[in-house]
């Protein structure tokens, strides 16, 4: 049996695969109109960061007894005096909530929060699709959000892992 890769190693997996799947995005933006190709690489890159959040919460769970990691995480960094860190962490959380859940309390938030850096969609251009309710309600098919994503999963690892 081998030994489970470290988290770090498990990010710079996923991020690899995440340049992948944003080259398919970009190159699906034509003018020519590859809709589903677009379609299929936007849900597996939102895949891709719902698997790697999820894996960083389970992974590092254990520095908090029970409840909501990602809210016990940043309200943690706030006290530590790491706002930018505790800022980025919220953010992220909530995109990944409205990727995971769709329209609910992450999604209303993201929508009410002044200069977010994340395009939140009002309405679906996409036609309804019953499977994956939350493909486009969060845009995170520009460059560099799987990047920040990831660089935020490693700064607040480091954090905890030096508590």
């Amino acid at each position: 049996m081998e030994p489970s890769q470290s988290l770090p190693e498990l990010v710079a997996a996923a991020r690899a695969n995440a340049k992948t799947l944003e080259d398919r995005i970009m190159a699906a933006q034509t003018p020519d109109g590859r809709v589903e190709e677009l379609r299929a690489a936007t849900v597996a890159l939102e895949a891709q960061a719902v698997d790697i959040f999820t894996l960083f919460e389970a992974r590092m769970q254990h520095h908090f007894r029970r409840g909501p990691f990602s809210r016990k995480l940043t309200a943690l960094l706030s006290q530590s005096g790491q706002t930018d860190l505790a800022g980025r962490v919220h953010q992220y959380y909530l995109v990944i909530n409205v990727l995971k859940h769709g329209k609910g309390a992450s999604y209303r938030e993201l929508l009410n929060t002044p200069g977010s850096k994340f395009a939140v969609n009002t309405s679906q251009d996409a036609a309804p699709d019953d499977a994956q309710q939350s493909v486009g309600l969060v845009d995170i098919s520009f460059p560099g959000f799987f990047e920040g994503l990831t660089d935020t999963i490693l700064d607040a690892s480091r954090f905890l892992e030096a508590q």
